[in-house]
C-alpha cells in the first residue's frame, strides 16, 4: 500500500530541519536524529533554509534506486530542487544539468580522469607526498596537518592536472572555502565564485593562445571547435579545480584525525606491505566518513512510487550518502570503522550517471598519502584534545578546519 503527502501536510511544522546536527562527542558519525530516521523508515519530509520540504532518502538500497532512476532531474534550475543555499549570480557546470547536456559536456573531460591515466600519476603524486613529509620532519616536530599536508598534496595534483599556476592557491582555496560555506551570505559566496570565474577566464584565454599539455587547454581547444563557450569552460575549471583539491584535503585530514582515534586500525595500516590492504583501507575510510554530507540533491520529473511512499512530479528530493553508508542491512555493524571490511560498496562518490567524476583520482592520492603518511611518521599523534578541534559543520564539505599533529 502506498501514501501520499496532501499540500497542507507538506509544510507540517513537525519536518525536522535539514541539514541536521552532529553529536559533539561523535565527530565521525552521521546525526543522530539522521540515524533514527533511517531506523524508523526510509523516507520522510524535512524542511530546508527556505521553508520546502523536500524527501529525505536514509537507506542504502532507495538511495541507489533513485539515484539510477531517470525520472529525477540533478537540474538546479528546476522548481522544486532542494537547493542547499540561495543561487543568486550562481551558474553551473554539467553536474547540474541533465543528459544529454550533462553527458556532453562530462565527456570533454573524462580523459585525465580514467584509471589508466590515473595510474600513470601515481609516482608524481608519491613524489608530491614525499618531499611534503620531508619538509615536515625538517622542522619543528608538530604541524597543522591541513596547511603542510592535507591541503597542498590534492592542491598540488589538481593544478598540475589542470594548467593552474600553484603559486595562486591562498586565492581560489579562500573563495573555494566560500563559495561552499552554508552560512556565508548569498552576495559574498555570488563574489566568491565570480572571483574563481574571472581568474579562471582569464587563464582560459591564455591557454588558448598558448596551450600546453594540460586539461585546461584541452577546453581550450573545445573552444576554439566551437563546442563551449569560454564562460561554459570557464565553469567547469572552477568545477573540477573545486572538486580537486576541497574534497580530497579534508578526506586526507578527516581520514588522519579517525586513525588516530583508532589507534589499532592505524596499526593494520601503517605495518602493512600490501598494496590490496591499503585499497581496502581506502574504501572503508570512505564508508565510514563520508565527507560529503549535505547530501546528493534531486527532483522528481514524474510521479514515482518507492518504499511505500509516492514522491510526486515536482518534489525535492534529497540522498545523504553518509547515512546510506551505515546502513545495517548493507554493511555490519556499521558504526564501527574496520579497514578489514570489504567496503566496496559505499555510494560516498555517489552512484549513477552523475557519480563523481574524479573518483579513480581521489581513490589513488588517498592511496598514496594513507600507505606513506603513518609508515614515515609512525610517532604521528593528535597533539590537542579531539574536542578542541573545530570541525566544518558549516560547509558542504565536511572535515576539519586545523589538524593540530606531533610526532
Amino acid at each position: 500500500m502506498t501514501s501520499t503527502v496532501r499540500p497542507e501536510e507538506a509544510h507540517a511544522p513537525t519536518a525536522p530541519e535539514f541539514p541536521m546536527t552532529r553529536a559533539a562527542a561523535c565527530p565521525f558519525d552521521p546525526p543522530p536524529a539522521l540515524k533514527a530516521d533511517q531506523e524508523q523508515g526510509p523516507l520522510r519530509k524535512v524542511r530546508l533554509w527556505d521553508g520546502t520540504t523536500p524527501w529525505l532518502v536514509t537507506r542504502y538500497t532507495d538511495q541507489r534506486t533513485l539515484l539510477a532512476d531517470p525520472r529525477i532531474s540533478a537540474d538546479v534550475t528546476r522548481s522544486g530542487y532542494p537547493s542547499p543555499a540561495p543561487l543568486r549570480g550562481t551558474s553551473f557546470s554539467f553536474i547540474l544539468m541533465d543528459d544529454p547536456e550533462h553527458a556532453r559536456q562530462r565527456r570533454m573531460v573524462t580523459a585525465p580522469f580514467t584509471i589508466r591515466r590515473v595510474e600513470a600519476l601515481r609516482p608524481a603524486v608519491q613524489k608530491i607526498v614525499d618531499g611534503l613529509i620531508d619538509e615536515m620532519l625538517s622542522g619543528p616536530a608538530r604541524t597543522d596537518l591541513v596547511q603542510s599536508f592535507a591541503l597542498p598534496v590534492p592542491s598540488l595534483v589538481i593544478c598540475e592536472l589542470l594548467g593552474v599556476p600553484y603559486a595562486d592557491h591562498d586565492f581560489f582555496q579562500l573563495n573555494s572555502r566560500i563559495l561552499i560555506s552554508r552560512t556565508a551570505a548569498a552576495e559574498d559566496r555570488a563574489a566568491a565564485h565570480g572571483n574563481l570565474i574571472g581568474y579562471l577566464d582569464e587563464l582560459m584565454a591564455d591557454k588558448i593562445a598558448r596551450p600546453a599539455d594540460d586539461l585546461l587547454s584541452g577546453l581550450g581547444m573545445r573552444v576554439e571547435a566551437g563546442e563551449l563557450s569560454r564562460r561554459e569552460a570557464a565553469e567547469m575549471g572552477v568545477l573540477l579545480l573545486l572538486a580537486g583539491h576541497e574534497t580530497t584535503a579534508n578526506m586526507i585530514a578527516l581520514g588522519t584525525l579517525a586513525l588516530l582515534e583508532h589507534p589499532a586500525q592505524l596499526a593494520l595500516l601503517r605495518d602493512t606491505e600490501d598494496p590490496k590492504v591499503v585499497t581496502g583501507a581506502v574504501e572503508e575510510l570512505l564508508r565510514y566518513l563520508n565527507i560529503t554530507h549535505g547530501g546528493r540533491r534531486r527532483v522528481a520529473l514524474e510521479d514515482i512510487e518507492i518504499a511505500g511512499e509516492v514522491i510526486r512530479a515536482g518534489e525535492g528530493i534529497i540522498v545523504p550518502n553518509d547515512i546510506g553508508n551505515r546502513d545495517p542491512e548493507v554493511f555490519t555493524d556499521p558504526d564501527r570503522l574496520d579497514l578489514r571490511r570489504d567496503a566496496r560498496r559505499h555510494v560516498a562518490f555517489g552512484f549513477g550517471v552523475h557519480q563523481c567524476l574524479g573518483q579513480p583520482l581521489a581513490r589513488m592520492e588517498l592511496q598514496v598519502v594513507y600507505s606513506t603518511l603513518y609508515r614515515r611518521i609512525p610517532t604521528l599523534r593528535l597533539d590537542t584534545a579531539l574536542d578542541q578541534l573545530s570541525f566544518k559543520h558549516d560547509g558542504a564539505v565536511y572535515g576539519v578546519h586545523e589538524l593540530p599533529v606531533a610526532w
